[in-house]
């Protein structure tokens, strides 16, 4: 919904303001979308191809790396789309990185759509488990399947859907193929239409052993927090900046947002 949106770094923002204030007007319905993806998926096609001309650049707070949202409307319903920063995963090695991991994981977006390469799924898919460990309100959006089939790559969205307990699209975003089956999906999610169930690979035994050990006491501490098992994953792995959320009370801040919204 918009407030969590607002919530997401643009309090600030004009953009997000000005969004604001039409949905109180009209009593639109708004929902966020975060779409993420490695750079060259043709996320920036897709985030156009849905947004045509109602969008908004700028900078993201306290950052020189851009910042592009924009707004669409399907069955009466409008959805604000943030595209963040290109990369390769989350782990917060890099702005880039802890940008669209913050987000995502503090802007708490209603959908999180991560576009990969058809040709290269396996290489995409690394930065796909990272988004389902974060939220389970995933669409992955297999882009460029034009060049796929052209060079005689067979995917197969629905087994991938199986596979990853979250829906999978196939698009060519250039040419506008399949992204009313995308946005049929994200509906279906935010909605409830779709029930997710991220399947995650298993991590090493050794961490597993300390992430048993840590879930517990970060559940005592904030019961309705989703993200307990990746909290602890980032603090074993010395995530500075989810130490602090811990350590400030911006986690506890999410937990109760997370159990208003159950």
């Amino acid at each position: 919904m918009i407030g969590k949106f607002l919530r997401g770094n643009c309090l600030d923002c004009p953009a997000g303001r000005a969004l604001a204030d039409q949905s109180v007007e009209t009593g639109t319905r708004v929902y966020s979308i975060a779409l993420a993806g490695n750079p060259n998926t043709g996320k920036s096609t897709v985030f156009n191809a849905l947004t045509g001309l109602r969008q908004h650049t700028g900078n993201w707070p306290g950052k020189t790396v851009k910042r592009a949202e924009g707004r669409f409307s399907r069955g009466g319903v409008t959805y604000q789309l943030v595209d963040l920063p290109g990369t390769y995963s989350l782990l917060s090695a890099s702005t880039d990185e802890e940008i669209a991991r913050d987000f995502i994981l503090f802007g708490e977006p209603d959908c999180t759509v991560v576009v990969v390469d058809a040709t290269a799924l396996e290489r995409n898919l690394n930065l796909v488990f990272q988004v389902m460990e974060i939220t389970d309100k995933v669409v992955v959006c297999v882009n460029l399947m034009d060049e796929a089939r052209r060079t005689g790559i067979e995917v197969n969205v629905d087994r991938l859907s199986e596979e990853l307990g979250v829906p999978a699209v196939g698009t060519v975003a250039s040419s506008g193929e399949g992204l009313d089956d995308l946005v049929a999906a994200i509906s279906k999610v935010i909605q409830g239409q779709i029930v997710t169930s991220p399947k995650i690979p298993p991590p090493p035994a050794a961490a597993t052993a300390l992430v048993d050990d840590l879930v517990p006491r970060i559940r005592a501490l904030y019961p309705d927090l989703r993200n307990a098992r990746w909290i602890a994953y980032r603090l074993i792995e010395g995530d500075y900046r989810i130490r602090e959320a811990l350590m400030s009370g911006e986690l506890a801040g999410l937990a109760q947002r997370q159990a208003g919204a159950s």
